[in-house]
């Protein structure tokens, strides 16, 4: 072979070998175009799920464009900001309402031992209502503070209370109550049941 000839082969070579890592880069860069492009198509519909998420929570949208749905959003959460502290308040009323009622230290009888001498027994029932909301009647004993600290502890476990009465007699406060998830999450029968128990036990 003429050295001609092995410059020539040479040449090949180093030809292909440029030509086949030109195709390798190229390769790689489409792949990684891929993975973006298919990362920003997941990325849009876990975002087009949770703006319709948020679409299904809030009552009122005046337009369906990502803007005012957030806006909208926003809007509604401010109103249930409002609507937490004129509930607060009405709240303070009752208990307040119900010390008033409640007899004098010296005349106080234990709640626990009122109950009983009347064969009150403490009591939670939970009802599965419409949709997402559970009736609940509840029979604790009737202690200082005891309402207060229970719609604090749903308020923490992001459960709301509506169209609620109290009575209170016997040394017992009985509590019938609507709760709903704030989420909008459903709520398990059971569940909540053991929940309320928790709760009126450390109250």
């Amino acid at each position: 072979m003429s050295l001609d000839d092995l410059c020539f082969n040479a040449e090949s070579g180093n030809n292909r070998g440029r030509m086949g890592r030109r195709r390798y880069d190229n390769d790689e860069n489409q792949t990684f175009k891929s993975k973006n492009l298919e990362a920003e198509r997941k990325r849009r519909e876990k975002l087009s799920t949770r703006l319709l998420m948020l679409r299904s929570l809030v009552p009122i949208v005046t337009n369906m464009n990502k803007a005012t749905i957030i806006d909208d959003a926003i809007t509604y959460i401010k109103k249930l900001q409002e609507e937490v502290v004129s509930l607060t308040q009405e709240l303070q009323e009752v208990e307040v309402t119900l010390e008033i009622s409640k007899p004098k230290v010296d005349e106080l009888v234990d709640a626990a031992e009122e109950m009983k001498k009347w064969g009150i027994q403490e009591e939670v029932q939970v009802t599965q209502m419409n949709g997402n909301k559970l009736w609940v009647k509840m029979i604790i004993e009737n202690k200082r503070g005891t309402f207060r600290k229970l719609a604090e502890s749903l308020d923490t476990c992001s459960i709301a209370m509506m169209d609620t009465n109290l009575t209170a007699i016997k040394g017992a406060l009985v509590i019938t109550t609507c709760i709903q998830g704030m989420d909008g999450e459903a709520l398990e029968v059971h569940q909540i049941k053991q929940l309320l128990l928790e709760i009126v036990r450390a109250i």
